[in-house]
């Protein structure tokens, strides 16, 4: 049975963040799934996406971009995850947030281009929805996006409720499963050298390619490479 290839798209984003990478992996004959993640906790996401991996016969790859990396890391604890790919993305580990992992690190641009709203949260108090600056935003996430694309994405921003920065993760998939990882050398979103770190502490087979956040978007055909790479090792 094939392996499916399950898309989780990060933070300040949606599924289309993968509109680039999706025809390169159908054209060569690769099952795909590109969910909507909530954005809302990161455990809560973890079970959302783990909830959409057991409803997929047979085995799956799981590959998660940015805070999707995080989301990863809890749902591929599931039996028919085989492995997972990280895009410019965070590999906590267990009991670990973003924000520890982060903290270790000079701050990229983002930190000072990050913008707050509240939101309802019915039977409690308020949430906080975290965003990027639209006007900053080109230039931190989708630098070497096409810029008619980038002020689209700017302004269709999928946010991140701030809790999720705080939660640690309750398990950490690839202490168990294979991994891959592509390092963004030329991030200002994240920085490199927290998914680099990441990446070395758990033993993730990682390529570095010169590009902005949007990977996927900036270089489709090298990321599909590399989710191959994943598939034959374990399909092998």
């Amino acid at each position: 049975m094939s392996t499916t290839v399950v898309l989780v798209h990060g933070a300040f984003a949606d599924a289309s963040s993968y509109a680039a990478l999706i025809p390169e992996l159908l054209d060569a004959g690769i099952p795909v799934v590109a969910p909507a993640v909530p954005n809302r906790s990161l455990v809560g996401d973890a079970a959302y996406v783990a909830s959409v991996v057991r409803s997929i016969k047979g085995p799956v790859l799981l590959v998660g971009h940015s805070y999707g990396g995080a989301v990863i890391t809890v749902a591929g604890a599931e039996e028919n995850v085989k492995g997972l790919v990280y895009l410019a993305g965070y590999a906590l580990d267990e009991g670990e947030s973003l924000g520890q992992l982060q903290g270790g690190f000079p701050d990229s641009d983002l930190a000072a281009a990050l913008v707050y709203t509240p939101f309802p949260n019915p039977g409690g108090e308020d949430g906080t929805d975290v965003s990027v600056d639209v006007e900053k935003f080109p230039h931190i996430f989708a630098a070497d996006v096409d810029p008619a694309l980038s002020r689209i994405l700017a302004v269709s921003q999928r946010p991140l409720a701030g809790a999720a920065f705080a939660e640690p993760a309750p398990v950490a998939a690839w202490k168990t499963k294979p991994a891959w990882g592509i390092v963004s050398s030329s991030d200002h979103t994240i920085n490199p050298d927290v998914e680099r770190f990441g990446y070395n502490r758990a033993g993730v087979k990682a390529i570095e390619i010169d590009s902005s956040h949007l990977v996927m978007l900036s270089h489709p055909r090298e990321v599909a490479d590399l989710i191959k790479e994943a598939l034959a090792s374990i399909d092998a």
